[in-house]
């Protein structure tokens, strides 16, 4: 479980001129000595949501909600995971309860409290994971998007998942050429760019390649066993407060049958909302619909 104790170190926080607003960049060392990275944006009195991001990326993968709820009056904090973006690289511990130990880590230290918890693919994993390790007693809300949960793997029980080769090749795919397999899943299937008449952001591509280069390389390697072959069905039975689960019914990362369907039928009271033809990068690709959806919940 979570250590007692966790140090802070915050940078000087830019101010507006009523003072009741920041945008600032700061670290969190944990007891291991793992330096998180973590954004803190808007009114610090606002109703607060953490954003939990997706391999291989890191926070900035969340820009496009981060701004928009900071802007609508939601204190936004959101963390690079240990070994990506800009948080440090440990050896070990890249595994998804040290993830949620890591989460636990920074909502504890900022003592936050009434916290929608969001998550996207992986990240939707670390929620799960902060859920059934820690419980909800700072939880207000949850939020996973385009997430792993319950399980991807394919085995005799989930037979839904997908077969252990498709993540042996991107293991391999990363051990041969990592910066060619960084730039050949945002162009084809993350976003859905291989579909017929697609319009391609190169914009889009060249982001994810930049945010997963970022990343260490045996952090980013782990962390493929940690997203796909954790079983979060426990976890997810644990979910005790408002959940609203968002799925493209078009994703070829995740696929929704076996992730956002799955997880609905754990957690019965969950509210699932399916983006019609919607690819699992759909954070980015259909922005304006989910910033609207998100904003709805946080206020319901």
């Amino acid at each position: 479980m979570l250590p007692k104790a966790a140090q802070a170190q915050t940078a000087s926080p830019s101010k507006s001129e009523s003072g009741s607003h920041t945008m600032t960049s700061n670290t969190i060392t944990t007891t291991e000595g793992v330096v998180l990275y973590y954004k803190d944006w808007g009114p610090k009195n606002g109703p607060v949501v953490t954003l939990s991001h997706g391999w291989p990326l890191d926070s900035d993968s969340w820009d496009g909600q981060a701004f928009f709820l900071a802007s609508q009056g939601f204190r936004v904090v959101a963390h690079d995971r240990r070994g990506h973006g800009r948080s440090s690289q440990p050896w070990d511990g890249n595994d998804m309860d040290h993830y949620a130990d890591d989460l636990a880590t920074v909502i504890n230290t900022l003592n936050l409290k009434n916290v929608t918890i969001m998550g996207f693919s992986t990240g939707g994993g670390e929620v799960a994971r902060y859920v059934g390790r820690h419980g909800t007693s700072r939880v207000a809300k949850i939020c996973l998007i385009s997430s792993v949960p319950p399980l991807m793997l394919k085995t005799p029980a989930n037979p839904g998942g997908l077969p252990i080769d498709v993540f042996d090749g991107i293991r391999a795919g990363m051990i041969a050429d990592r910066s060619q397999l960084f730039k050949d899943i945002p162009a084809g299937p993350f976003y859905g760019f291989n579909r017929p008449g697609a319009k391609t952001s190169q914009g889009m591509i060249d982001s994810w390649w930049r945010q997963g280069m970022v990343g260490g390389f045996k952090n980013t390697f782990d962390s493929i066993k940690a997203f796909s072959e954790t079983d979060f069905t426990e976890d997810l039975k644990k979910f005790d407060k408002p959940t609203l689960i968002v799925h493209g019914d078009d994703d070829q990362i995740v696929p929704i049958d076996a992730a956002g369907r799955a997880s609905k039928k754990l957690v019965p009271s969950a509210t699932l909302k399916v983006y019609a033809g919607a690819p699992h990068g759909l954070t980015e690709t259909h922005r304006e619909q989910l910033n609207k959806d998100l904003l709805a919940f946080l206020h319901s």
